[in-house]
C-alpha cells in the first residue's frame, strides 16, 4: 500500500515568515519569547533558568506545548549536561500537566532536528509535548486542511499552566 501524503498548506506562512525573519537578521521568535515572563499574553507557561514551556501558536491541537532551551541551540549535542538535564525535566513535567489538565488518552512527545526532519524554526531546538485522544483525526485534518480546537489559546494557558503549579 502506497504512503499517503497530505498537505499542511495552512501553515505555510508561518514556516516561510519565520525563515524569512532568519534570512533578514531578525532575532529568533523564541530568543525573544526566552525573555518574556509567565503570563497569558505571552503564552510562556513556565520557566527555569535554562528553559521555559510555551503554547505552540499555530497546535495541532489542545494542549500543544513547546518546551525549550533559553540558550539559542539547533542540536542536543550543542546543549550543556545542565541544560540537557534541566530540558528533559521540563519535558517530563510538561508531559504530566497536560496528563493532569486533559486526561488524555495518549501523548506524543517529539523533536524535529532541522529543516528535512520538519522543523519550522529549525534554528532553535524545541520539543513538541501535546496531548492526543482516540480519533482524534478526522476527515477536517486529512482532507479539509482544518484544525478544529475546541478550545481558546487563553484557556489551553490557564489549564496547563495550574496543572504545572501542582507540580512545583
Amino acid at each position: 500500500m502506497p504512503l499517503e501524503r497530505f498537505g499542511a498548506a495552512w501553515r505555510e506562512n508561518y514556516v516561510s515568515t519565520v525563515a524569512q525573519s532568519h534570512a533578514n537578521g531578525l532575532e529568533c521568535v523564541f530568543c525573544l519569547l526566552s525573555g518574556e515572563p509567565v503570563g497569558e499574553a505571552s503564552g510562556v507557561v513556565a520557566t527555569t533558568a535554562l528553559s521555559f514551556v510555551v503554547l505552540n501558536a499555530f497546535p495541532y491541537g489542545s494542549g500543544h506545548m513547546l518546551v525549550l532551551p533559553r540558550r539559542h541551540v539547533a542540536g542536543l549535542h550543542e546543549l550543556s549536561l545542565e541544560e540537557y538535564g534541566d530540558l528533559f525535566a521540563m519535558v517530563r513535567q510538561t508531559a504530566a500537566a497536560l496528563e493532569r489538565a486533559y486526561g488524555p488518552d495518549g501523548l506524543n512527545i517529539g523533536l524535529n532536528l532541522g529543516h528535512a526532519a520538519g522543523a519550522g524554526i529549525p534554528q532553535h531546538l524545541h520539543a513538541h509535548v501535546l496531548p492526543r485522544w482516540e480519533g482524534d483525526t478526522n476527515f477536517m485534518t486529512t482532507i479539509g486542511e482544518t484544525r478544529v480546537l475546541p478550545e481558546s489559546l487563553e484557556s489551553t494557558w490557564k489549564k496547563v499552566h495550574a496543572a504545572l503549579e501542582l507540580a512545583e
